[in-house]
């Protein structure tokens, strides 16, 4: 392996080289940020889009494609944070919101779409009943509500590191420091688990001790805390395969293990497929994994490019919000979005789309790894269907704790010059690529010739 400080020391060198180039050839983007922190604050619309100085700023999309307000054209991996698995302005999603737009855009009450959408969702990812939300944070939110409401209980169980929105019972121990792992552990009993601070201010304390915290892939910690909370635990709430941290894969029977202990203390397995519903396969985790939770939350990849989310699961368990468990949106079910995901489910994301999916994401993740093992770059790569990454560390991980031994400077100076070389890519070391179905293996062996570039250049 290549002198690890030595190559840190050079991708500083190769970061700051690039991020001048790409501040020189985005005016367009600099001035529309100088414009927009007068009404946004950090001049964005959300804290995931917020740029060091600023960020890029796009103007328009096409198959593959997207366009920054300068013009520059760019090869887009980034995905939409894996909504745009369809690509950009698929003409069958066009031409279902144009039906649509012609004959009313909202009414705030359901439609046969309404009704022939949830129908797709419950047959592929294999639910009972299922609700509309309008996004991947309502989906969580309401699918603890409806666990909460089910069981009579208040606590939650999550994992170390991971991200399920941004409403309150789910923003603790999100991507936190190093120095903070653990706080006020458990250490009288030596377990695996402990409650924490919120990774966000705004949390109202009397929601501190709700939330048991423990590694991803290890189900002996989830066994620990039903034990020592016997009766508490409404649900247990993971991203299947750990998606905010890169990559992390489920280890053989760790899904499993976790559908059993709920059952057996009366929890609620809860799976977020936000990302993985829609990407790692047709049929979502379940497909891939071969484990079905009690319910599930979804978003991203199945609106086809609109707003919308979804969450559902067991019908005795979904009954709730029929009996008390408040869930309700005046945009719920709206009729551009039931247009959009409909259209992307049953004429888009086929099966056969899915073998495509399969073929370029292998192509790409191989051509990263075979650039890193022939200029002894320390990482490796996750391969996913439709989502991937790369990660900066020799082994794959297994929990959040490893994603902190990767090398994040290393990402920092890729993003800078993949970017420079016409790649849009996500902007942190913690997420993915999504390829589309519009992408083609010229798409992905532009990438890959890039990223192989950087690769000698990182090693020198």
């Amino acid at each position: 392996m290549a002198d690890l400080e030595r190559l840190k020391a050079r991708a500083a060198e190769i970061a700051d080289k690039e991020t001048n180039i790409l501040l020189d050839r985005t005016p367009g983007s600099k001035a529309l940020h100088e414009r927009a922190v007068k009404s946004l604050p950090a001049g964005v619309a959300s804290n995931f889009q917020v740029g060091d100085p600023y960020p890029v700023y796009l103007d328009h999309g096409h198959d593959s494609r997207v366009w920054d307000v300068d013009g520059s054209e760019y090869t887009d991996f980034h995905g939409g944070f894996g909504v745009n698995v369809v690509g950009h302005a698929h003409p069958k999603i066009v031409e279902a919101i144009r039906k649509v737009s012609d004959r009313g855009i909202h009414f705030a009450v359901s439609t046969e779409a309404t009704v022939a959408l949830a129908e797709e969702i419950c047959s592929r990812f294999r639910l009972e009943q299922m609700r509309f939300v309008n996004s991947g944070t309502e989906a969580t939110m309401d699918a603890i509500r409806v666990a909460r409401a089910a069981t009579g209980r208040d606590k939650i169980i999550k994992m170390e590191g991971s991200y399920h929105g941004h409403h309150d019972s789910v923003l603790f121990s999100v991507v936190p420091e190093a120095d903070v792992l653990g706080l006020r552990h458990n250490v009288e009993h030596q377990k695996a688990w402990y409650t924490t601070e919120p990774t966000s201010r705004g949390i109202p304390k009397a929601l501190w001790d709700t939330v048991i915290v423990v590694p991803f892939n290890d189900a002996a910690a989830v066994r620990d805390a039903f034990a020592d909370h016997p009766g508490e635990i409404a649900a247990v709430i993971l991203e299947p395969v750990m998606m905010n941290i890169g990559i992390v894969v489920p280890q053989p029977g760790y899904l499993q293990a976790l559908r059993d202990a709920c059952d057996a203390d009366g929890a609620v397995l809860i799976f977020d497929e936000v990302k993985c519903g829609g990407t790692i396969a047709y049929g979502g985790t379940p497909e891939r994994f071969g484990v079905r939770p009690h319910m599930a939350a979804y978003a991203k990849a199945i609106g086809g490019g609109a707003t919308t989310g979804a969450f559902g699961g067991e019908a005795r368990f979904m009954e709730w919000v029929t009996k008390g468990a408040a869930q309700q949106g005046t945009f719920n079910g709206n009729p551009l979005s039931m247009a959009a995901g409909l259209a992307a489910l049953t004429e888009v994301l086929t099966k056969d789309a899915y073998d495509h999916l399969g073929k370029l994401g292998t192509m790409l993740a191989e051509g990263c790894k075979r650039a890193m093992d022939e200029n002894d770059i320390p990482g490796h790569t996750v391969d996913l269907g439709a989502k991937g990454c790369v990660s900066y560390r020799s082994e794959p991980l297994t929990n959040y704790r490893d994603f902190l031994e990767t090398e994040p400077g290393f990402f920092y100076a890729s993003f800078s010059w993949m970017i420079n070389r016409g790649i849009f890519m996500t902007p942190g070391d913690e997420e993915q690529w999504t390829v589309s179905v519009q992408h083609t293996e010229d798409d992905v062996q532009k990438y890959v010739d890039a990223f192989g570039e950087f690769c000698q250049e990182l090693a020198g």
